[in-house]
């Protein structure tokens, strides 16, 4: 009983702090599809700059990797702790140094994903169709598309490289900006009534 009304408060105070602040998360909703937009017209630079976030990510995890393993040098698995760090750094130092080179392997990373993600959706379409389940149809497309759009970029490598991770990263803020700008013209509605 205490989980249930400890839920039905926090679930309260969203919707509250969602209420309250509904105009904050319509500019961010609104910075994020322009970004999204931006990325879209200009995917090679959002590839790039995309990249170099990354790199900027590994190198730091890396060197605050390294500190706490050099502070903690008695525990066990130091070496693989250490290994590890310095696997970050370099990772993030070569990101950095060669952004395009970056961008081509973020691609073939992607590449994989797609692929192996498509396939796996193709036969839990397929194990859902067999036991006649009703949603089997899109799960198929959904994998279709995935393989699809691997083909695609994998056809066109190295171009598709520089785009690839640009124009997806713009897909993803400009949808994830519209899901904020609709909760927050919602969130406005409530808060008026």
């Amino acid at each position: 009983m205490g989980i249930s009304t400890d839920s039905a408060r926090m679930n309260a105070a969203l919707r509250d702090s969602v209420r309250l602040h509904w105009m904050m998360f319509l500019i961010e909703g609104i910075v994020l599809v322009v970004l999204g937009v931006l990325a879209i017209l200009v995917p090679q630079m959002a590839s790039i700059a995309a990249t170099l976030f990354f790199g900027w990510i590994l190198l730091l995890s890396g060197i605050l990797g390294l500190i706490s393993t050099i502070r903690s040098r008695r525990a066990p698995g130091f070496t693989w702790s250490l290994v590890s760090a310095l696997v970050g750094i370099v990772a993030g130092l070569l990101l950095l140094s060669r952004p395009i080179a970056g961008v081509l392997s973020l691609t073939a990373v992607l590449l994989a994903f797609l692929t192996l993600e498509g396939i796996v959706s193709i036969l839990f379409a397929l194990e859902h169709r067999r036991a006649l389940s009703g949603r089997w149809g899109w799960m198929l497309a959904s994998g279709i598309l995935d393989i699809a759009l691997a083909v695609i970029l994998f056809a066109n490598l190295p171009a598709s490289a520089l785009w690839a991770i640009g124009l997806i990263v713009g897909v993803n803020l400009m949808f994830g900006g519209w899901a904020l700008i609709l909760m927050a013209l919602a969130a406005r509605g409530v808060a008026r009534s």
